[in-house]
């Protein structure tokens, strides 16, 4: 029963994971690849059909193959994240001018992805 339940929980946080990470390409400051990375660790230990499913995916696949493989990042998906996070940001606090707490908010989560994405290994 209990190896049920953590089963259980285990897909239920990679459907969790892979959502936000769904979100953190639309979101601004809201990074992708780690909870790409944190969905495919839960399939992987939770479900092999997952798991298997993640990897074969068109999208998603060549980053959590190219993880577990290597376990780093190479520093050009570092930067383009950065980029995009950044541009994103940017677009986001023009926005929403004459509204500083949320421009604060915003500010403080891409600082919070950032530290994510480059506290990653590189891979060179």
């Amino acid at each position: 029963m209990q190896r049920r339940l953590v089963r259980y929980t285990l897909l239920l946080a990679g459907w969790v994971s892979l959502g936000l990470a769904v979100l953190g390409a639309i979101l601004p400051g809201l990074p992708t690849t780690p909870f790409v990375l944190l969905a495919a660790a839960c399939f992987a230990k939770g479900s092999p059909r997952w798991h298997a499913w993640l990897l074969s995916n068109r999208w998603l696949g060549p980053m959590v193959r190219d993880w577990e493989t290597h376990h780093a990042l190479p520093l050009k998906v570092k930067w383009l994240a950065s980029v995009m996070m950044a541009t994103m940001v940017g677009l986001s606090a023009w926005r929403l001018a004459g509204r500083p707490g949320l421009q604060v908010l915003i500010l403080g989560l891409a600082l919070i992805g950032l530290i994510v994405v480059w506290r990653i290994p590189t891979r060179r």
